[in-house]
């Protein structure tokens, strides 16, 4: 989390909201995943002043506007598709090969 602890209007922040509360969730899912609420983060630009855990909306790079807890401010992107498969790392260099290498019959 970014060491503030509060935004300004047209700040990066992050929200999050329930979803779905645990009475909500679908049938047949697993307890202990089912006694949980189902909850969301979204990224987005503060529309008001707000401190960590108040209430706040925020419109998304896509325009939306959506309404959470603010739970941080100047979120990064931490995802990832996790460590690439060794049969594909050298699929683009090796593309880029063929490509270079490639004349068209007739000689054009």
């Amino acid at each position: 989390m970014a060491d503030t602890i509060r935004c300004d209007v047209g700040d990066w922040v992050e929200i999050e909201y329930v979803l779905l509360t645990a009475e909500d969730r679908a049938a047949g899912i697993p307890e202990d995943t089912a006694a949980q609420p189902l909850r969301a983060w979204v990224k987005g630009f503060a529309l008001s002043p707000a401190m960590i855990g108040d209430e706040v909306s925020v419109e998304t790079m896509s325009g939306r506007v959506v309404r959470g807890h603010l739970s941080e401010t100047e979120p990064g992107y931490s995802h990832t598709f996790g460590t690439p498969p060794a049969e594909i790392v050298s699929i683009g260099r090796d593309l880029r090969a063929r490509i270079s290498a490639y004349r068209p019959k007739g000689g054009e």
